[in-house]
């Protein structure tokens, strides 16, 4: 099916990774707990990124220190963090998008977690980040013009695919300007979303979406045999769309390196049939190998790869690394088809 292959560059990790870390010392005044919590004290993960007014803005998922000590047991809420150089982090000392009584249906005690990060043609912004209630995980919508002060829409589905298990919403854009802005492809915006397998989504607005079909499914006896998640915005280019993905493998996968850890590959889709693969990886193309990556919540070791942006010339790529950190790698270029 997939007979082009793929030039990938080369990522390399910056010098001061990782570049965001656990802070006790952050106290939040959670509305739905009416004390104090120690918001970003256990884990710093999981970021989302663009570029406003010269500077990168990183959204990362923040678990405090309540509930049972594992994964998914405490509250996730979305702390920001600015910077000039995009390694150098000032972080804000509340979080900006957490659970509240406008969605306790969906984000109670669980919280808001995993989200990715777009700037539309109008200057507004548009999060998907995935409600957890602790029952099922749903992809949602939020909405700002400033990053900070945000409406939130609810889940991004409706009908049976509102109660579906959902998350992991890359929404395609292209670069303008030095800046990702989200582009309509065939009249539509698109988005690539999902976790076990991918599936392809439209929307006229950016905020209610048609769920669509899979288009790219996890593969057996590869490096995403157990998962083939959705990863940072997906980018339009002359090749076609570029999506960048997570993948898991199971036990049994040869590479024992990457056995049950989430490592980084690649497809490409055609521009004018957005859910037709042109080419995809058959290795995974980064993968947990620093201290950090393989040490940390998520025993196995991981790299999640979930906030990207153009800046000072080349592609700034933001990762959760074990669960636990926000690491940077850098490269010149996007993926492209070889050949």
């Amino acid at each position: 099916m997939h007979k082009r292959t793929l030039s990938i560059p080369s990522y390399a990790r910056v010098p001061g990774n990782p570049v965001i870390t656990p802070d006790p010392a952050s106290v939040f005044d959670c509305p739905m707990r009416g004390r104090p919590i120690q918001w970003e004290a256990l884990h710093t993960f999981n970021p989302a990124a663009v570029v406003r007014d010269g500077k990168v803005h990183l959204l990362y998922r923040a678990e405090d220190n309540t509930g049972a000590m594992k994964i998914g047991a405490h509250t996730s809420r979305l702390g920001i963090a600015v910077s000039d150089d995009g390694i150098n982090f000032r972080r804000e000392k509340e979080p900006v998008v957490f659970p509240d009584s406008t969605q306790k249906e969906y984000e109670w005690d669980g919280g808001c977690e995993d989200q990715r990060l777009v700037e539309m043609e109008d200057g507004t912004y548009v999060l998907t980040y995935t409600q957890w209630n602790r029952k099922l995980p749903r992809l949602a919508i939020a909405t700002s013009r400033d990053l900070r002060a945000w409406t939130k829409h609810g889940p991004a589905f409706s009908g049976a695919d509102r109660d579906r298990h959902s998350k992991s919403g890359a929404i395609v854009c292209a670069l303008k300007n030095d800046r990702l802005i989200a582009a309509k492809v065939n009249g539509k915006y698109v988005m690539y979303w999902g976790e076990q397998n991918i599936s392809c989504a439209v929307s006229d607005d950016g905020i209610h979406w048609d769920a669509g079909d899979v288009v790219l499914p996890k593969r057996e006896d590869m490096f995403d045999a157990s998962i083939t998640e959705g990863g940072p915005s997906a980018v339009l280019t002359d090749d076609g769309i570029v999506v960048i993905y997570n993948g898991s493998a199971r036990g049994n996968y040869p590479l024992s390196d990457i056995r049950n850890r989430y490592a980084a590959g690649c497809a490409i889709f055609d521009a004018d049939d957005t859910k037709r693969c042109l080419a995809r990886t058959d290795e995974p193309f980064f993968k947990p190998e620093a201290s950090y990556e393989l040490s940390g919540q998520y025993v196995a070791g991981d790299i999640f790869f979930e906030g990207m942006v153009y800046f000072k010339g080349k592609w700034f790529i933001y990762y959760g690394a074990a669960d636990s950190c926000v690491a940077v790698a850098v490269a010149d270029a996007l993926p492209s088809l070889a050949g």
